[in-house]
């Protein structure tokens, strides 16, 4: 009886510092990973005198950060809109190349930038029948391309994934999440409703 007592209490200690270990570790860990790759892209190494070498572990990512910082500043101020536009028009006729540049580009605005995209946050009824709704975000609000009047287009990411769904639905089926912010609905979807306010 006596053992059984004790066995549940560490067992119940253990998992309490799991919980408290485990978001701290993996967090650390993703973020000391993601530094070594951007690190790795491009190490710096001084040299010690002789054949040694002094490898400063994120200089390489300070370096990199620097000069995205650098970049963005001279096209900011000194390198006209048109010059942008030239060089979008030139890669608009490489097939593979305009896709892949405009995929990745419209994804990135998508989250940052002046033309966010993940900032409507949405209900939609998936199945009215059983009214089984999914959240998302509003990305279309018209879509005159496919000429489907009163549809919208809504993403929906997947939970504890770097993916989603794109769905085309009735705009009657979609409902604006006014009392949270776009950030808590991410957080809400990715977690799968774990994190919820």
């Amino acid at each position: 009886m006596f053992n059984n007592r004790l066995i549940k209490r560490i067992l119940a200690y253990f998992i309490r510092g799991l919980v408290l270990v485990a978001p701290i570790y993996f967090t650390l860990l993703i973020i000391v990973r993601g530094i070594q790759y951007l690190d790795s892209i491009l190490p710096v190494k001084i040299p010690t005198g002789g054949q040694e070498w002094l490898y400063l572990p994120g200089v390489g990512l300070l370096v990199i950060v620097g000069g995205i910082v650098a970049l963005g500043f001279v096209f900011s101020r000194y390198v006209p809109q048109s010059f942008f536009g030239f060089m979008e028009s030139l890669l608009k006729k490489l097939p593979l190349v305009s896709l892949i540049y405009y995929s990745i580009k419209d994804l990135i605005t998508a989250f940052v930038g002046d033309k966010r995209k993940f900032n409507q946050p949405v209900l939609v009824t998936i199945n009215t029948q059983s009214n089984i709704k999914k959240l998302g975000f509003l990305t279309q609000a018209d879509l005159p391309n496919l000429q489907l009047e009163g549809y919208v287009g809504v993403y929906c990411p997947h939970s504890y994934a770097f993916s989603g769904e794109f769905f085309i639905v009735p705009s009657t089926q979609v409902e604006p999440i006014e009392n949270l912010s776009s950030a808590d609905v991410m957080k809400m979807i990715v977690s799968g409703g774990v994190s919820a306010k």
